[in-house]
């Protein structure tokens, strides 16, 4: 017989991920316009911005217990500092600086995927690079069209961003959902 609890709860799981996951590039797109522009609202979107790992360790908590949060928790902060680091030495022009970040960048996103490839049998640290890499570059795209004026592009890019967004939300619930047999 179907069981629609065990239905719900495989939903709100995939719900809260995509939430994340879309706050986390809204909230990136927000920040690269605000920082880029000088938007007198940069210190808001920015406190908005740090906010969702916080969030995103909340949830993963529950699963994997607060020390795994934490420490995705403080990989997924570097993420977000990384990136702002990359936008500001490209803003400034100081490109040797920009390709020492963009370097970070990427090492921070192999920890990520080794992490979580870690701690769920069903998450694939291959799969998680390659969908981190490809995070990246488009943001990186969507920063340089934003820096360059090319607005319609970034706007462009960014459905592509969402796109990618909610792979990786639904990569992660179904590596939940599968590991714990919800």
């Amino acid at each position: 017989m179907y069981n629609n609890n065990i239905c719900n709860r495989q939903i709100n799981i995939n719900n809260t991920f995509r939430e994340l996951w879309e706050q986390h590039i809204m909230w990136t797109r927000s920040f690269l316009i605000s920082n880029i522009l000088n938007l007198n609202d940069l210190q808001y979107v920015t406190a908005r911005l740090l906010r969702n790992p916080t969030d995103f360790a909340n949830v993963l908590s529950m699963y994997y217990g607060e020390d795994n949060a934490m420490k995705f928790q403080k990989l997924f902060e570097q993420h977000l500092i990384i990136a702002a680091n990359l936008v500001n030495n490209a803003k400034k022009g100081d490109n040797a600086a920009a390709e020492a970040n963009e370097r970070s960048w990427y090492q921070n996103a192999d920890e990520i995927a080794t992490l979580l490839s870690s701690l769920n049998p069903y998450w694939s640290k291959q799969e998680w690079q390659k969908m981190f890499y490809n995070h990246l570059k488009m943001t990186k795209q969507e920063a340089v069209y934003i820096l360059t004026g090319q607005y319609q592009a970034g706007v462009n890019i960014y459905d592509h961003i969402q796109d990618d967004a909610l792979e990786m939300a639904d990569y992660m619930s179904r590596g939940i959902i599968e590991q714990f047999k919800i």
